[in-house]
């Protein structure tokens, strides 16, 4: 029997809180946690609506899916997020010793690797999951911020 849960099928689901956030004004990154292909947290950005920058939609999952298992290392874990981490969301990461990250748009501006921000050595990092489509969201939403 063919597993359907692969990497592609969970990005969608950060596509869909990306979404979200698109449609609340916030920047839209989607963001969900999996555990043994069930999805422990899903979020996204909300940095304008709670006034906090860093609420970033990885920060809300870690924080999430540290509730959802009783603790604060996620490992065994992968976070699906439409954007490349920024330096701040890394360190988060690196701290919860999260099993693995999957990103679909990379940030040439602040995304981690950009910046040359460490990950903890055990994290398993893909990127490019759906970029085309994480990358249009991005860009529709600042073109009708700027309109």
């Amino acid at each position: 029997m063919e597993n359907h849960f692969t990497d592609e099928y969970f990005m969608r689901k950060a596509l869909q809180e990306a979404e979200v956030a698109f449609n609340k004004g916030e920047i839209p990154v989607g963001a969900i946690i999996v555990i043994d292909d069930k999805i422990i947290a899903k979020t996204h950005n909300l940095t304008e609506r709670l006034n906090d920058v860093t609420a970033h939609a990885e920060m809300q999952a870690i924080t999430s899916a540290a509730n959802f298992i009783g603790g604060k290392y996620l490992k065994g874990c992968t976070l699906y997020v439409t954007l490349e981490p920024c330096q701040m969301c890394a360190g988060a990461l690196y701290w919860s010793q999260i099993s693995k990250i999957v990103f679909g748009a990379s940030d040439d501006l602040r995304g981690f690797e950009t910046l040359g921000t460490t990950i903890h050595p055990k994290t398993q990092v893909i990127h490019g999951v759906l970029a085309n489509e994480c990358s249009d969201l991005m860009l529709r939403f600042f073109a009708f911020k700027r309109k």
